[in-house]
């Protein structure tokens, strides 16, 4: 079990918001939890010193809003370049653009809305992306959202889009032959500092006590207790990223505090 630290960068600048108010929609507000007046190279550079490997940094603009796209990804590039090999990154990454990012220090490159299309998971194109990364360097985000039949489904273009991908076992099972990790963001409790989407957690790891494959869960970590639960459903597997809940962000965790007790395995 480790500490996967994060970036999120959105118009250019590093923040931490609450997933599901990330809109395309004219008129929507987002709701932001921190805004920071240090770049992202600062945090990526403060990661590498803490000898925090296997973080993200993703970009929360569209492509099509393109003046913001790019300056997410000028502070994208500048944190790989303070911490080489160090971290994955994604939001937009295509096939075409992967070579660069892999280029300028990403250790993974994170896909998720591209491998996509009309709801469901194209072969063609996930296919595609491999050939563009390479299986081992290649992180699908599978973050998802609950819907009313308890199931939890993949959702894309920055959570907005529902697809017809459940999170279940045999779905970890035959994706995990097509990447070299899973990021699962839990799109509905992201940002909101209110515990973790523990029914997921259980889902993934079940999974991971029989298969022991790479899984970062993201989404409502806030406390201790968030992390021993997490712990004790995978048997100690399943990494985790803490974001507005850290101190870096404005919240009451603080890194080297959370790091020593991940350390401990209390």
């Amino acid at each position: 079990m480790r500490l996967r630290p994060c970036i999120d960068i959105h118009d250019g600048v590093v923040k931490q918001i609450v997933g599901s108010t990330l809109q395309d929609a004219s008129g929507e507000k987002l709701s932001q939890n921190f805004v920071s007046t240090e770049s992202a190279a600062y945090y990526a550079g403060l990661y590498r010193e803490k000898n925090l490997p296997g973080g993200h940094i993703i970009l929360l603009n569209s492509r099509s809003d393109a003046a913001h796209y790019e300056a997410d990804k000028k502070a994208a590039l500048s944190a790989l370049s303070a911490y080489p090999g160090g971290m994955q990154v994604g939001g937009g990454i295509t096939p075409d653009t992967a070579a660069e990012f892999l280029d300028a220090g990403a250790s993974y490159i994170i896909v998720t809305s591209y491998v996509f299309r009309d709801g469901n998971l194209d072969m063609e194109r996930l296919h595609e992306m491999i050939s563009a990364t390479g299986k081992d360097r290649l992180v699908l985000d599978l973050s998802c959202k609950r819907v009313q039949t308890g199931e939890y489904v993949v959702v894309t273009d920055r959570w907005q889009k529902r697809t017809e991908l459940v999170i279940a076992e045999k779905t970890l099972e035959q994706l995990s032959d097509c990447c070299g990790e899973f990021l699962i963001h839990a799109a509905d409790v992201e940002g909101k500092r209110g515990g973790i989407e523990e029914d997921l957690v259980r889902i993934l790891g079940g999974w991971q006590k029989r298969r022991a494959f790479p899984i970062t869960y993201a989404g409502g970590v806030h406390t201790l207790a968030d992390i021993d639960k997490i712990r004790e459903l995978s048997q100690g597997r399943m990494d985790f990223t803490v974001g507005s809940a850290l101190n870096l962000f404005g919240g009451s965790l603080d890194l080297d505090e959370l790091v020593n007790y991940v350390a401990s395995g209390k």
